[in-house]
């Protein structure tokens, strides 16, 4: 990510509170979506998000669903921390390839982020019933969206 941990938390708090400004209901699909930021026990502080059953640290690199700890490769991760700390905002694959791969996307193909991102569905489909939290957006790429 290019962005250092207190940026992060300064722009997901721009995008929540700019998301309840927009969205004044009742119904907003961001209820429920809770950023923590908690003091490590070694001082530092963690970026956290935990919505319903979806557990996310960054600095940890942990995902959890429904309690269970579910296992990413490195990239599937990037991919994840990018999409959840930015919910809502559509990544091209192109865009998904020069932050996460770091890389220019002419090199790869869209095939190779759609890979990542659908093994990274499987995983975190806990059950059949469970929210996809990863949606396509047809020929553009993908978003993070609560359920």
């Amino acid at each position: 990510m290019l962005l250092n941990v207190q940026q992060r938390q300064a722009l997901i708090k721009y995008l929540l509170s700019e998301e309840k400004k927009d969205n004044d209901s009742a119904d907003s699909p961001c209820d429920g979506f809770q950023i923590h930021d908690p003091q490590a026990e070694v001082g530092g502080v963690f970026t956290e998000i935990e919505m319903g059953e979806l557990y996310f640290c960054l600095e940890q690199r942990l995902v959890r669903v429904s309690g269970q700890v579910i296992e990413l490769t490195a990239k599937e991760f990037d991919v994840f921390a990018l999409l959840i700390t930015h919910p809502k905002r559509v990544f091209t694959y192109e865009l998904i390839m020069k932050l996460v791969w770091n890389e220019d996307y002419t090199f790869y193909s869209k095939k190779a982020v759609s890979n990542h991102v659908s093994n990274l569905r499987r995983k975190l489909k806990s059950a059949p019933d469970s929210p996809d939290y990863i949606i396509n957006i047809v020929g553009v790429g993908y978003k993070f969206e609560a359920p």
